[in-house]
């Protein structure tokens, strides 16, 4: 049994690209101690609590491992920035394969209720009540090139800046890597003009809605991609609610997330 769950976790494709991302284990000078548990089974653990919302310690004994073993080496990886790594070799591989429509992209968030944990603020949408937001940059498909974390307080628009620059040089089928979409859609939190004025010095077109203007319906034939995005995402449950303390371990799910979504498209 926990060959096969290791397996419908972890995949044989993923692990490969894994492998490349993930860091040698630390070399014990005087020897002794227990066995270290298998990289493969670790990660489908990993996935398992992300993809389920089970907290550590419920962790089915499938696994071969415990809840604590589990957790000590996600913090390990999550330190080495491996899931940030693991999401950007998939998009190379997507990128390579020609799945990556870079003629527009979709910008937004979305808020979850926070428990604890720095990096959380009063939610205006959940009548002020603790939370963090996720941020998102997808290409046209939908796929997640670029995400990110914040309080829920936190104004969509002092996101667009780093999310932009939080795409990664993504390969290409032919031709040099690739940083930019051609287009970028958002809604009205999102229209100041200095960031209008930032995306046009970087050769980015833009289609961000003007307040008072223009009516958000027409946007939605756009943005209707983002937001499947969103949906997508609470595929992973543990991003239903935040119950991380750390920032950076909430953000690690994310990637997971986002990772998983553009790994589906590689093997369709």
């Amino acid at each position: 049994m926990t060959a096969a769950l290791v397996e419908w976790m972890a995949p044989d494709d993923l692990w490969r690209l894994f492998q490349r991302v993930v860091p040698p284990a630390p070399v014990r000078p005087q020897g002794g101690g227990h066995r270290r548990r298998g990289d493969r089974e670790v990660l489908a653990a990993i996935i398992f609590v992300a993809t389920s919302g089970c907290t550590w310690n419920q962790l089915p004994p499938g696994f071969g491992l415990s809840g604590v073993t589990a957790f000590r080496r996600f913090t390990e990886w999550t330190e080495a920035r491996v899931w940030a790594k693991l999401h950007r070799l998939v998009l190379d591989e997507l990128g390579a394969r020609g799945e990556l429509d870079w003629s527009w992209c979709a910008i937004d968030s979305v808020s979850v209720r926070a428990l604890k944990g720095q990096l959380t603020g009063p939610n205006t949408t959940d009548r002020g009540k603790k939370g963090s937001k996720i941020h998102l940059l997808v290409d046209r498909s939908g796929l997640p090139l670029s995400v990110g974390i914040s309080a829920a307080n936190l104004h969509d628009s002092q996101a667009l800046i780093p999310l932009v620059r939080g795409i990664p040089p993504i390969r290409s089928r032919r031709g040099p890597r690739r940083r930019r979409p051609g287009k970028l859609y958002g809604d009205k939190g999102y229209d100041y003009r200095h960031l209008r004025r930032w995306l046009a010095s970087r050769g980015i077109r833009h289609r961000l809605a003007r307040k008072g203007i223009e009516s958000s319906r027409r946007l939605g034939r756009h943005r209707w991609v983002v937001e499947r995005t969103v949906s997508w995402l609470s595929g992973c449950r543990r991003l239903h609610r935040r119950y991380e303390r750390k920032p950076e371990h909430f953000l690690a799910f994310t990637a997971i997330a986002a990772t998983l979504i553009c790994h589906r498209r590689l093997t369709k």
